[in-house]
């Protein structure tokens, strides 16, 4: 197995390993793991909200990322953080 089909094994969705989480948690977590590598390196922390819920384009008027099966709503502020965390999972054993 080459390095990039085991980085691709990797299951996002559980990340960080150890740390309680709620069905909401997984799905954030995994709504991040089905984005392209691409799409996540056009991400950029100091966008303002606006420009994030329209990056995603994921998100309800009332300003809450859409998850189905979710217990309770994402806001923005939870969205970069797990985000943020997100991005260096993936991309900590990649190699530009």
């Amino acid at each position: 197995m080459n390095s990039e089909s085991q980085a691709d094994d990797i299951n996002y969705e559980i990340l960080p390993a150890g740390m309680a989480m709620d069905e909401t948690d997984v799905n954030l977590r995994s709504h991040f793991s089905r984005m392209s590598d691409e799409k996540l390196s056009e991400y950029r922390p100091h966008w303002t909200d606006d420009k994030v819920i329209e990056w995603d384009g994921e998100f309800r008027d009332d300003g809450t990322l859409f998850l189905t099966c979710s217990e309770r709503d994402v806001d923005i502020e939870e969205y970069r953080r797990v985000l943020a965390e997100h991005i260096r999972f993936r991309f900590a054993n990649k190699q530009s």
